[in-house]
């Protein structure tokens, strides 16, 4: 990570209204809404959402390379685990990524080097964690 001043953009906003109890609605002024409830009752949680984001981020990144590479997956699924501190403020400790992955032609090498360069390099989500919470994976390559 670069300790130089970077140049900046604005991200579009985004908008969040209380509905009931602890759900709440996220959105862009106009766009598609998620349920957002802190007790994953209703919808994910907070947490569940940043999670998602995080496996989400990678995985959209490693379809592209995987399509660069002329290898397009067919299928991915990636499941997540993680550890929080137990007192507040409850942060991502850790994170492992589980990916599995179907993409004919594809060699174990090339999906590892597409799931590396997301995770380390590409991913912004991974990028905006603390840097005391290390970010792993596994790889399974279904053929």
């Amino acid at each position: 990570m670069s300790t130089g001043t970077q140049q900046t953009v604005a991200h579009k906003t985004i908008e969040v209204d209380w509905i009931t109890g602890s759900e709440f609605d996220a959105h862009r002024p106009g766009g598609p809404k998620i349920r957002i409830d802190g007790d994953a009752q209703r919808g994910p949680s907070p947490f569940d959402v940043l999670l998602a984001a995080l496996a989400t981020c990678s995985a959209i990144d490693v379809i592209s390379i995987l399509q660069k590479q002329r290898t397009p997956a067919t299928a991915l699924h990636v499941a997540v685990e993680a550890h929080r501190v137990d007192a507040t403020p409850r942060h991502l400790t850790s994170a492992v990524l589980h990916f599995r992955i179907s993409a004919p032609g594809a060699t174990s090498a090339k999906v590892t080097r597409a799931v590396e360069l997301s995770v380390t390099k590409y991913c912004s989500v991974r990028s905006s964690l603390r840097a005391d919470a290390p970010v792993s994976w596994t790889i399974e390559l279904e053929s």
